[in-house]
């Protein structure tokens, strides 16, 4: 095979797959649910919200319906895209009697550098990073069968869980000293928590103390023992389940019906109990960090794919062309949005803005979540009614095949080309 830049361009949107970018739209909103805790409150409150904020009443029903609807799902949601684009990508590249490894690797290699930039200069809280690191290795399966590829998503996915079960039995092992650190992660005191918030009512540089060492952390240890095997297995599965034609909407409705009560039925109760366990274990270091969050683990798979099958059903249904089309556009620019969302929330949030940075309670995060979704929904259409693709989509794809592309649509202005 060959590989010539000069033939390998994007996919014009005309023929883009309509249900993967409203499944990418209706991603990149939900994972918001999740982000604004990390945007606005101390980074222990995501793992244990008993250690920050309100949480009685209204707040308390908040975590309890972000967790049970909105944790791990959407991320979920969104490796298994990205294993199927990249089956996407090469089959297309491929088609041509080209060779697709080059366009592949330079597209992983320069969303590695906007992730880079994203993490250390804006939010700790970047998956793009892995995505990335992953991408790298997951190529390497894309031509084989769905099943294999399934079956083996699913035991990489398990390796996490594994070492977390793993951690929580050995517990009694740790020294005295190694318990102490993680238990202040688990639940900070006032000094640590104090000083966090300093950091992020402070100026960028200020953000810096805490911003730099708490991605490092990310993009080494938590890649090693969980983002990474969860983000593999499910780029697989992703491959799979684009292959058997799940995600392109090409199954029956009787598939997609039954697959999500199944989902729905199984995955949702799974969390659900987990929920219980946890407050029953008073939130608990040697419980919840190890053996209460196994529920959402796996329950968060089950309930994703019941996404996955009643969005594929909208799409089925004809129902909601205009709502289809709205979603659409937001998922065609799930790379802007997502980045827009770290760039609004950080100026609310941080000094160098509004400096709401643990001030603000839950109730509160989630009606700032309902107006990013309003003004996004707004915003892209709009967006793409003169232009090809986002802003920083027409960056990554100029920079991924060599050349700038098209960024206006005809009739709009001139087209930017190389």
């Amino acid at each position: 095979m060959r590989e010539l830049s000069s033939k390998t361009t994007p996919v014009d949107p005309s023929a883009r797959i309509m249900s993967l970018d409203v499944l990418r739209g209706f991603a990149v909103l939900g994972i918001l649910i999740m982000n604004i805790q990390s945007y606005s409150m101390i980074q222990a409150a995501y793992i244990n919200p008993t250690v920050y904020g309100n949480l009685s009443g209204i707040n308390k029903w908040v975590w309890v319906l972000s967790h049970v609807f909105a944790n791990q799902k959407f991320m979920t949601i969104f490796s298994i895209l990205f294993g199927a684009g990249i089956v996407l990508l090469t089959r297309r590249i491929e088609s041509k009697g080209l060779n697709a490894a080059g366009v592949h690797y330079r597209r992983a290699f320069w969303l590695l550098v906007i992730a880079i930039i994203h993490a250390y200069a804006f939010w700790y809280g970047d998956i793009l990073f892995v995505y990335s690191l992953c991408a790298f290795l997951v190529y390497l399966f894309r031509k084989v069968s769905p099943r294999k590829l399934c079956i083996a998503g699913l035991l990489v996915i398990s390796v996490a869980s594994l070492i977390y079960f793993f951690f929580g039995w050995s517990i009694p092992y740790w020294p005295q000293e190694v318990y102490q650190n993680n238990l202040t992660m688990w639940k900070p005191g006032l000094e640590v928590i104090t000083q966090e918030i300093a950091s992020y009512q402070g100026s960028w540089l200020e953000q810096m103390s805490h911003r730099v060492p708490t991605s490092i952390f990310h993009e080494t240890f938590l890649i090693l023992i969980w983002y990474g095997w969860r983000t593999i297995g499910l780029m697989l599965v992703g491959m799979a389940l684009y292959k058997w034609g799940i995600l392109s909407a090409k199954r029956s409705k009787r598939f997609y019906t039954s697959a999500m009560i199944l989902s729905f039925g199984i995955g949702l109760p799974i969390v659900i109990y987990g929920v219980v366990r946890d407050f029953a274990a008073n939130w608990s270091y040697e419980f919840s960090m190890f053996y209460g969050w196994q529920f959402n683990y796996w329950g968060s798979l089950l309930v994703a794919f019941g996404y996955i099958c009643v969005v594929m059903l909208f799409c089925l249904s004809g129902l909601g062309l205009r709502l289809s089309n709205i979603l659409a556009s937001v998922g065609r620019m799930a790379f802007t949005n997502y980045l827009m969302q770290t760039l609004i929330c950080t100026t609310l949030f941080y000094g160098h803005g509004f400096g709401l940075f643990g001030r603000l309670e839950r109730i509160g995060q989630i009606m700032i979540v309902l107006c990013i979704w309003l003004f996004q929904l707004v915003f892209s259409p709009l967006w793409l009614r003169s232009f090809r693709f986002g802003p920083v989509e027409w960056l990554w794809r100029s920079l991924t095949y060599k050349k700038f592309q098209p960024f206006r649509r005809k009739g709009s202005g001139l087209n930017i080309r190389h």
